[in-house]
């Protein structure tokens, strides 16, 4: 019982420091206050709600490095929601 008990803890602590490391958004405005380095350009398509869209976004900006990504661009078409994103470090 205990190892299966700290087994779950494990894994709930384990997700939790998933989200603090994850990259955040910004808004274009605050990017040239922050001293920050542009790292490339991260895009996704095909996603079904903005929320995923953003989702999508925040953990490709973290497979390029990134700590913060700015939206360039978003659209919808029919169910499909298309975006791209700056990526800063």
């Amino acid at each position: 019982m205990k190892l299966v008990t700290g087994i779950v803890t494990s894994l709930v602590i384990g997700s939790l420091s998933f989200g603090v490391f994850a990259a955040k958004e910004l808004e274009k405005d605050k990017v040239a206050g922050m001293n920050l380095t542009k790292i490339g350009t991260i895009s996704t398509s095909d996603e079904s709600a903005p929320m995923d869209a953003r989702k999508e976004l925040s953990k490709k900006a973290d497979e390029m490095g990134g700590t913060y990504y700015v939206i360039t661009s978003a659209d919808k078409k029919t169910q499909d929601i298309r975006a791209t994103a700056d990526v800063y470090k």
